[in-house]
């Protein structure tokens, strides 16, 4: 049996029992939870993903799945009945993305870090913009993805997480304290980070911005200003023109294509396949870089390595000041060797011969 080789024919039989026997019978014969993630919906009618896919294989391969053989997620169920043709919405909505609560954040600040209610004007505006934001997949939306109850209990989050707050705070989260902490270190700089977002929603320019296959930076370290903001700056780094042009106007002045960090040169290593190779880095900080478009000067020489290295955690060093800690690195191993050579020495001579 090929876990997830399910038909749409084998689906439908699945439902039709479901309906036959009724939820709490079809689960219990089967050894099935309810669905805690995902629900299939068919015709206007909501099914557990999990059992549904189980019990589709027993039409396609003889016996149903256990509920230990597969899970539920999108890995799995979810993504087996999607193939299969049928719709899959989440149980419960996502977790809030630093992007929205960057958002959420301003506005909070905006009210004298008060909450609002979800009849406030500001809210109802910020909840319309959120369901724009091409962060949360679809599937993982249910009909209630950033209503404004939801952003009206966020903006509470927040505000009862302010220093100043003497009651109680409601549960929010470790990123929401994490982003407050940022506006009220550099209230003018996450102000501009928010409206480069909203502004990026509102033109259209990041909605169209996919995740690129490297997206896999945790919202709290790699990307302070968001993921939108670091697609686009990722989108720049990757701009063919720029990086030909940004290789010509060094090769032009007489320079080498090496690393502006660690010197690496791609040719010298590599020969003919390594030449004219080597990566671009867009130095200016998001919330910098701003809508405008990029120049030459604002662009680094960078081996992969060094890139990867810049990019691992914020806040991000300059390719200069990743050559310092490259170059203080080697000087502490050199010391340390150093000091090793001469203990050696000092054995040696200590130690009379045979």
């Amino acid at each position: 049996m090929r876990k997830g080789a399910i038909t749409q024919g084998s689906v439908l039989k699945a439902i039709a029992e479901y309906d036959q026997l009724g939820r709490d019978e079809f689960l219990t014969k089967y050894g099935f939870a309810e669905a805690v993630e995902y629900v299939v919906v068919h015709e206007g009618r909501q099914y557990d993903s999990k059992a549904i896919a189980g019990v589709a294989h027993l039409w396609d391969h003889g016996r149903p799945l256990k509920p230990g053989e597969f899970s539920g997620g999108k890995d799995h169920a979810a993504a087996w009945l999607k193939r299969a043709g049928f719709q899959v919405k989440a149980v419960k909505n996502p977790a809030w993305a630093r992007d929205e609560i960057i958002l959420a954040c301003q506005l909070v600040m905006e009210n004298g870090w008060k909450g609002l209610d979800a009849q406030d004007a500001r809210v109802v505006e910020l909840s319309a913009l959120l369901q724009l934001l091409p962060i949360h997949a679809e599937a993982e939306r249910n009909e209630k993805f950033r209503n404004p109850n939801g952003v009206a209990r966020k903006t509470f989050d927040i505000a009862t997480r302010h220093p100043e707050y003497q009651g109680k705070p409601t549960k929010g989260g470790a990123l929401d304290v994490a982003v407050l902490k940022e506006f009220l270190a550099r209230p003018e700089e996450m102000t501009w980070v928010a409206q480069l977002i909203r502004q990026g929603i509102v033109t259209g320019e990041l909605r169209t911005l996919a995740p690129t296959d490297d997206e896999e930076f945790d919202d709290d370290y790699s990307a302070p200003e968001g993921r939108l903001l670091m697609r686009r700056h990722q989108a720049r780094e990757r701009n063919k023109s720029l990086r030909k042009k940004k290789i010509a106007s060094v090769l032009r002045r007489g320079g080498r294509l090496e690393c502006e960090a660690c010197g690496f040169d791609f040719e010298g290593v590599y020969g003919d396949r390594g030449a004219g190779y080597i990566e671009c880095h867009h130095v200016l900080p998001l919330h910098v870089a701003g809508e405008g478009r990029s120049k030459l000067s604002d662009l680094a020489l960078i081996c992969a390595n060094c890139h990867r290295m810049i990019h691992r955690r914020a806040p991000w060093p300059t390719p200069g000041e990743l050559r310092a800690s490259i170059e203080q690195k080697h000087a502490a191993d050199r010391r340390a060797a150093e000091v090793l050579a001469r203990r050696r020495r000092a054995a040696d001579v200590q130690t009379p011969n045979p």
